[in-house]
């Protein structure tokens, strides 16, 4: 009898919030808005990785230093070409990525086997140019350990006596753990559709209802007041949903499409990880409705419940920014914390690896003992009086 309450005013709400346009057009902006920006950023990045490989390096004093510049032309995928007249302007003012300027004294530095001025000239506040810049720094380092070692060779040394240490790099970690630091975004995009979804059936169900005077008769119905706010959050619950699920089928659909081979990664999101997903987030569309009702009667308006939800994209999006450039330790106790849980859990999907059962239980079950103790304080707050006729 109280599930089937509960129900009823969860399906009047649900069809309620979707009969208005701005419902709609929420539910599809969360879907859209991540996969998008993921889209774009990531084909930006392919881009500027593929476009490093074939690169014009701009040379001015090419005449000081032909040995060198016929050794850059040389190289798979390089063509030179002339300098700028200003190569410092021509850089600033966003004409050339990178100039490569070789000095007069050029000639007389290297026939003295002194160090020869070379001068590479680049913006660091302009990130797409950094692959070009890295490619071209990369090139003229390597030249300079080859011209070193034929001129050991040529005084008798072994070029072995230059370098007295051998280092090198072991690298511990999979192609699936650097996939997932890039691909480090995702779950936040996919927390931010559950808030953003699930935001105005929550508000309009309870501070819009309000405003528009329509909630007195409401409460006159024979309904105990968990079970109506229940039922008004379980609603936002299937919008929050929809959004969350359909941002991460678009997700999985754009990322099959996107080059991420040329970042250097190979990565499917495929059907197995999005059940794991799903898995580790749904708590989220719990709490997110949960927590927006909560604050939704506080307003007197629906605009400004709306003001006070805005707030909630910041505290969803902090964990992610931070858990993208610091990730966060892999520690057991951080699994119960409510979002910080959901971002360590998806870290650990992306990565390749599957949390066990107890992992997915704790970090699920604080943040659906969260939502609860939501839910009883917003219907403890519509039981009073000053909260209901405040408008």
């Amino acid at each position: 009898m109280k599930l089937s309450r509960i129900m009823t005013v969860a399906k009047k709400e649900f069809k309620d919030g979707f009969r208005d346009r701005r419902a709609i057009y929420t539910v599809l902006f969360s879907t859209l808005i991540g996969p998008i920006m993921i889209a774009f950023m990531f084909s930006q990045m392919a881009g500027q990785n593929k476009a490093a490989q074939e690169i014009q390096i701009p040379v001015v004093g090419r005449d000081y230093a032909p040995v060198l510049v016929n050794w850059l032309a040389q190289q798979s995928g390089v063509e030179v070409v002339a300098g700028p007249s200003d190569p410092e302007a021509a850089v600033r003012d966003r004409k050339a990525d990178v100039v490569l300027v070789i000095e007069k004294g050029f000639a007389r530095k290297f026939e003295d086997s002194s160090p020869a001025p070379v001068k590479v000239i680049t913006d660091s506040t302009r990130m797409a140019s950094q692959p070009k810049v890295k490619r071209v720094t990369s090139l003229l380092s390597t030249y300079s350990g080859q011209l070193a070692s034929l001129r050991l060779i040529a005084r008798g040394v072994s070029p072995v006596v230059a370098s007295p240490l051998k280092v090198e790099e072991v690298e511990v970690s999979n192609g699936a753990q650097r996939a997932a630091q890039i691909l480090g975004m995702i779950p936040m995009y996919l927390m931010l559709a559950v808030f953003i979804a699930g935001m105005q059936i929550a508000t309009d169900s309870t501070a819009g209802e309000r405003e528009r005077g329509s909630l007195e008769p409401l409460l006159l119905n024979p309904i105990p007041r968990w079970q109506l706010m229940t039922g008004k959050t379980m609603a936002s619950m299937g919008a929050a949903a929809i959004g969350f699920v359909g941002t991460l089928l678009i997700t999985a659909k754009i990322l099959s499409m996107v080059p991420l081979e040329d970042l250097g990664i190979r990565f499917h999101l495929g059907t197995p990880q999005m059940v794991l997903l799903i898995a580790a987030l749904a708590p989220v569309a719990a709490l997110g409705p949960a927590l927006e009702v909560f604050i939704a009667c506080f307003a007197k308006s629906f605009k400004e419940a709306q003001s006070y939800s805005a707030f909630l994209i910041f505290a969803v999006m902090a964990p992610g920014i931070i858990q993208i450039f610091h990730p966060f330790p892999d520690q057991p106790w951080m699994k119960p914390i409510p979002l910080i849980g959901q971002y360590t859990l998806a870290k650990d999907i992306l990565s390749g690896n599957v949390p066990s059962a107890l992992e997915f239980i704790s970090a699920g079950i604080g943040v659906l003992l969260l939502a609860g103790v939501f839910v009883w304080m917003a219907s403890r707050l519509f039981s009073s009086e000053k909260i209901i006729f405040s408008r």
